[in-house]
C-alpha cells in the first residue's frame, strides 16, 4: 500500500474531479441524440479497451485478486450510480447534475465508518455540511432539483459514496489500474445487456463525444483510485466538490452560464470545506517530510 499522504490524495482527487467534470460536458453533448443505455455502455467499453493493452503488458498474474466479490460489488454500485448520473446530465443543467453526483462526500464519512470503521470527527462532519451548503448555492435550487429527478440524483450520489469507500478498501491490496480495469470490464459486460435492443450505428460526432468521455472517465477513475490509496475516504472526500466549480467554468465557457453572487459565495464555502479538512494534517505532514 502506498505511503499515506493527504496532500497527494487531495491533488489526485482534484485532478479526478476536473477530468470527470470535462467528461460531463461530453456526455451532455452526446445525450442530445444518444440514449442513456448506449452512453453508459460506450463509456465502459472505451475504458476497457484503453486499459486492455496495459493489463496485457503486466501479464496474467496482474489480474489475480484475493477480493473478486469486492470488485464485483464496486462495479455494480458504481454502474448503478453511473446510470443515474448520466441520466441527470441529460435532463438537468450541468451544474445541477454535478451537484447530485458530488454531494457524495456528505455520505462518505458515514459509509466509511459503517464499512471501514474509519473514525468520524466533528470537523469532517462540519466540512461535509459546509460543502453541501456551498454546492446548493452554486447550483441555485430550482424546480428541476425538487421533482422526481432529484431522487435519481440523490440515489446516484449515495451509490457513488458506497463505490468510493469500496475503492478505499480495495486499495489496501489492489493497485489502482487493476481496480479500474475490473470496474470497466464488469460494467461493460453488465451494461451490454440493454444493447440487444438499444444498439444502432453511431455517427462520427457521437463516437467522438462518447470515446472522449470514456477516455476522460477512465483517467478520472485511475486518479480517484490512486487518491484513496493515499488518504482515508472520509478526509479527502470533500475534494469532490471541486467538480462543481470545474463544471461551472465549462458551462460559462461553452454556454455563457455566468456565476452570480450566490454561486461565488457557494464556491467560497466549498473551498472552506476543503480547508477545514486539511490544514492541520497538511502542516504536520510537511514538517515530517522536512525532517526526513
Amino acid at each position: 500500500m502506498p505511503q499515506q499522504s493527504l496532500i497527494k490524495g487531495l491533488a489526485l482527487l482534484s485532478l479526478s474531479a476536473l477530468l470527470f467534470a470535462t467528461m460531463g460536458v461530453l456526455i451532455r453533448l452526446a445525450a442530445h441524440s444518444v440514449d442513456n443505455s448506449t452512453v453508459v455502455f460506450m463509456r465502459n467499453l472505451t475504458g476497457t479497451l484503453l486499459l486492455a493493452p496495459v493489463i496485457a503488458a503486466q501479464g496474467k498474474g496482474f489480474l489475480k485478486t484475493a477480493k473478486p466479490w469486492m470488485h464485483i460489488w464496486r462495479a455494480l454500485v458504481g454502474l448503478a450510480a453511473m446510470y443515474g448520473f448520466f441520466y441527470a446530465i441529460a435532463h438537468l443543467p450541468l451544474s445541477s447534475a454535478m451537484v447530485f453526483t458530488y454531494s457524495s462526500p456528505v455520505f462518505i464519512p458515514l459509509v466509511a465508518w459503517l464499512f471501514l470503521k474509519e473514525k468520524i470527527t466533528p470537523l469532517m462532519l462540519l466540512a461535509a455540511f459546509v460543502g453541501l451548503v456551498g454546492v446548493g448555492l452554486v447550483a441555485k435550487p430550482d424546480a428541476g432539483m425538487f421533482n422526481w429527478l432529484s431522487l435519481v440524483g440523490i440515489s446516484s450520489s449515495l451509490l457513488a459514496s458506497m463505490a468510493f469507500v469500496t475503492v478505499r478498501a480495495l486499495t489496501k491490496t489492489e493497485p489502482a489500474t487493476r481496480i479500474v480495469f475490473y470496474f470497466c470490464l464488469i460494467a461493460t459486460l453488465v451494461s451490454s445487456i440493454p444493447m440487444f435492443w438499444h444498439w444502432r450505428v453511431l455517427t462520427v460526432q457521437e463516437l467522438y463525444y462518447l470515446v472522449g468521455a470514456g477516455s476522460l472517465a477512465t483517467m478520472s477513475q485511475i486518479c480517484l483510485s490512486k487518491a484513496y490509496s493515499f488518504a482515508p475516504a472520509g478526509k479527502i472526500g470533500p475534494a469532490n466538490y471541486l467538480a462543481i466549480i470545474f463544471a461551472g467554468i465549462w458551462a460559462w465557457i461553452l454556454w455563457d452560464e455566468k456565476p452570480d453572487i450566490y454561486a461565488i459565495w457557494g464556491m467560497a464555502l466549498i473551498f472552506l470545506a476543503l480547508m477545514l479538512c486539511f490544514p492541520r494534517d497538511a502542516v504536520k505532514e510537511a514538517k515530517v517530510q522536512e525532517e526526513l
